[in-house]
């Protein structure tokens, strides 16, 4: 199973990039042992539009062509769902148990994605209610994502 963290904006070269590239490159490697081909960010400009509702719906539409047939798709959003780390480790075994061929992680622009995109996801997940700037969505997103591939492999990361 392959997972695709798909973004709005980029990350620019400094210590947030270095971050998250950390854990981009724990996560790919402790994740083939457990049937995770790889993970990929795919990142896309912001629209330019003037409209906010423009802007959503372009950056929606932008990033629903990113996420393959049979894909799971997970919209980050702070009204989503609280997970904690456990939960989340236990949905990425059960979308790879159920040979789903990709989970696509979904990080919208600043005015968030558009609510059609949103209602077609499989799972909306929250870091808390808070608003996280983009650069430590995506880092925090990586962080759970290696946390996850070390419960199931039985790595001793995670101790709670």
């Amino acid at each position: 199973m392959r997972l695709i963290i798909a973004a709005i904006g980029r990350l620019k070269a400094g210590p947030e990039r270095e971050l998250a590239e950390r854990y981009r490159d724990r996560v790919e490697k402790t994740g083939r042992a457990i049937g995770l081909r790889d993970i990929e960010i795919l990142e896309i400009r912001e629209s330019r539009a003037q409209d906010a509702a423009r802007r959503m719906l372009e950056e929606s539409i932008a990033l629903a062509n990113l996420v393959p047939d049979g894909a799971v798709t997970v919209v980050l959003d702070e009204r989503g769902d609280n997970l904690d780390s456990n939960s989340i480790s236990n949905d990425l075994r059960s979308w790879r148990d159920a040979g789903r061929s990709a989970v696509v992680f979904v990080l919208g622009g600043p005015d968030g994605l558009a609510p059609e995109f949103k209602e077609r996801a499989d799972l909306t997940l929250a870091f808390g209610r808070a608003t996280w700037p983009h650069q430590l969505a995506r880092i925090m997103l990586l962080e759970q994502l290696y946390r996850a591939v070390t419960i199931l492999s039985g790595h001793p990361y995670h101790r709670a």
